[in-house]
């Protein structure tokens, strides 16, 4: 039988001590900061009082209180002048530190770009909204990578077809970081394409191409890879190589599908190519950070 672990416990000379995070959006980014912060003294522990989205007198008033009733550190990230200079004197008033968080690095900004700070509240969530819409992405990218889920490619932004190793799968990972959803189809000398593929409206559809010479080459350095029925000879062998990228090719021209010719391109530049491309079939929106 294994022994469960002992509990960590407190040090028996813990200091406990309030902490009150007063802020105007979510108070994510002071949870983190005490957390990181608090971790440098290992025998004091915070008792943390988190107040969000503090926008109001009223709400501020509470926040007050609680504070006057359980005086402490206050760490605050609050962009209404009038609430913060409240806070402020209060704090003051009570003898407490009160600490805006940001301050220092919103003017080490503001400084060296020589530019005006926002006042708006809670502006640091529109990265996380671009933050979430990747994380959308790469969670279908990684659904749909390989030919998986194809009932389901009509949501894709983008769909990359192509033979084995024409870094279909690296190319769709990049994407998902910028925010794309992408989906993969390999093209099999054994068995054909889904149906779904070639009923798809929505996704724009690129073909990954390369040269026989040099996927033989990356294919042989693959061998790990292979399926049981195929053997080393057969999947590296270059005229079956060249074979199986003619057929690619007529395929692709035949849908009019867009081709990128990967041989030369690094994963970063077939990612740019495809962004390009569409950006000009949604007619210049670009909306991937």
């Amino acid at each position: 039988m294994t022994a469960r672990p002992d509990p960590v416990l407190p040090h028996p000379t813990t200091t406990w001590f309030h902490v009150h995070l007063v802020s105007d959006s979510t108070g994510e980014t002071l949870s983190t900061l005490l957390k990181s912060t608090s971790a440098q003294f290992e025998t004091a522990r915070p008792l943390e009082h988190v107040a969000a989205l503090v926008r109001s007198n009223a709400q501020l008033d509470k926040v007050l209180t609680r504070i006057e009733q359980a005086p402490g550190l206050v760490m605050y990230t609050i962009v209404d002048r009038q609430l913060r200079r409240r806070l402020e004197v209060k704090c003051a008033e009570l003898q407490v530190p009160a600490i805006p968080v940001l301050d220092p690095l919103l003017n080490a900004f503001t400084d060296y770009l020589d530019l005006k700070q926002t006042t708006e509240t809670g502006a640091q969530h529109r990265l996380d909204a671009d933050y979430f819409r990747r994380i959308a992405a790469m969670d279908y990218t990684l659904a749909h990578d390989d030919g998986q889920s194809t009932w389901d490619l009509d949501n894709a932004d983008v769909v990359l077809v192509g033979v084995s190793r024409t870094s279909k799968t690296p190319t769709c990972m990049y994407l998902a970081h910028r925010g794309v959803k992408a989906a993969n189809i390999p093209l099999v000398p054994t068995s054909d394409p889904p149906p779904e593929l070639f009923t798809l409206r929505k996704p724009l559809i690129v073909g990954l191409t390369a040269s026989p010479l040099r996927l033989s080459q990356i294919r042989k350095t693959r061998l790990n890879n292979l399926t049981a029925e195929e053997s080393a000879d057969a999947y590296y062998e270059e005229d079956r190589v060249r074979d199986e990228i003619t057929k690619a090719k007529r395929m692709f021209a035949k849908q009019g599908w867009p081709i990128i010719d990967v041989t030369r391109r690094s994963v970063e530049e077939t990612a740019a190519k495809v962004l390009t491309l569409l950006s000009a079939r949604r007619g210049g929106d670009v909306t991937q950070g």
